[in-house]
């Protein structure tokens, strides 16, 4: 499910080979809300229910969890999703299609993370090691995102192509599972914008941490939303862009 074996021809200044090569997947999964069409998501085709529950909060398409009703798979990667009525749906669909995606959203400006959480910089950098993973080993064309307690342990984790959808499907395991998200860390492979920053901030997830690079936008939506933004974490240090003091 994870990956696909190709045959490749590897060519240096002098030699040609040929080789198989294991590369990670990915399909169109499409989620119907209420009966109709809400998107299509290029994506790692596991963790279904997990991405629709994930997507729908941290896209704010519902306001929260317990306005989902029911998620179910169907054929052909679809899944089906019933909400209660609500007028974000309405208010998405205009935003989606007026391009205004992102940054300065105006549903967006009642956001705000208020949580007590500290995290300790070892528990930081010890938990770094989760988001390794044996697919990226072999494919090195996946995402990870994994959640992580105040105590330096692992709550959940998903894998996927997409660094977004990837943060989707491990918030929606959580909800699914009734983890109070109100006091863990998202790890994240990727780089964070205002997109990602703000899926986190919907469902109340105090603080972000990436190895890889923060973008402009991501840590103004981190100081405006109250979240921690962490970036350029490895095993010797790690770059705190906003809201210090939840690292201690």
């Amino acid at each position: 499910m994870y990956t696909k074996k190709f045959d490749v021809l590897n060519i240096t200044r002098s030699l040609r080979t040929k080789s198989t090569s294991l590369t990670a997947t990915e399909d169109t999964v499409t989620l119907f809300i209420n009966d109709a069409k809400l998107v299509s998501i290029m994506a790692t085709p596991d963790m279904l229910r997990e991405l629709a529950v994930g997507y729908l909060v941290c896209e704010g398409v519902v306001g929260d969890p317990g306005d989902i009703i029911d998620v179910h798979l169907g054929e052909n990667l679809n899944v089906y999703a019933t909400i209660k009525a609500n007028d974000r749906l309405e208010i998405w669909h205009e935003l989606r299609s007026s391009g205004c995606i992102g940054v300065g959203w105006e549903r967006d400006d009642d956001v705000h993370v208020a949580s007590d959480a500290k995290f300790t910089v070892n528990s930081i950098m010890d938990s770094l090691i989760n988001l390794n993973s044996d697919i990226y080993d072999k494919t090195r064309g996946v995402h990870s995102a994994s959640l992580i307690d105040q105590d330096g342990n692992l709550v959940a984790k998903a894998i996927d192509v997409g660094r977004h959808n990837a943060v989707d499907k491990v918030v929606g395991g959580a909800i699914l599972n009734g983890i109070d998200l109100h006091n863990v860390l998202l790890l994240s492979t990727g780089r964070q914008s205002a997109g990602m920053v703000l899926k986190a901030a919907r469902i109340g997830i105090p603080m972000v941490v990436s190895k890889t690079a923060p973008i402009s936008s991501g840590i103004e939506a981190a100081q405006r939303v109250g979240i921690t933004l962490v970036c350029f974490a490895h095993e010797d240090g790690l770059s705190v862009y906003s809201h210090p003091e939840r690292v201690v």
